[in-house]
């Protein structure tokens, strides 16, 4: 009887412990941002954001606002090279309400314009943070490639750039 009990603790504490949680990366993230602020082409926003220009669309679109629906094509990935989502692996843009989305991804849409394209490099503490997501390490720097294709404005905005 003894024996069954303790095989059924194991178990449970077994269950418990749910899938096995990934090193955190907070120090790595942290060497990798003050390098890369470093590199050529980069701007360090000072929360920390950094991006790169990789094409302009033009200087009459409109920039989205935090209340507005974005259309964007994206690959975001780990700073190993891991792809962790991509609407071009999807074969179709997404749209998503800017409001929704990570604080990164917030606050460089809002500078962005249609045809724009970035590689954004997102600091821990504008992406997850301490909480691990699916594949994604917590404490990980996101790298995201991102081209706003299209700024659905909310209900009542004056459409102009």
């Amino acid at each position: 009887m003894a024996s069954r009990f303790a095989v059924l603790l194991a178990c449970l504490l077994l269950a418990a412990c749910g899938a096995p949680k990934a090193p955190d990366q907070s120090a790595a993230s942290k060497a990798f941002m003050t390098e890369n602020g470093k590199a050529a082409g980069i701007v360090t926003l000072p929360s920390g954001l950094q991006y790169r220009v990789v094409r302009q669309g033009p200087s009459t679109g409109l920039h989205p606002q935090r209340a507005d629906e974005v259309k964007v094509h994206y690959e975001g990935k780990l700073v190993s090279g891991k792809v962790f989502d991509s609407s071009y692996e999807r074969g179709a843009p997404t749209a998503m309400p800017l409001s929704g989305l990570i604080p990164g991804w917030i606050e460089a849409l809002q500078l962005m314009r249609p045809g724009d394209e970035w590689i954004l490099y997102v600091p821990p503490e504008l992406g997850y943070g301490d909480e691990q997501k699916g594949d994604i390490p917590s404490g990980s720097v996101m790298i995201f490639r991102i081209e706003l294709i299209d700024v659905l404005p909310a209900p009542g905005r004056i459409q102009q750039g």
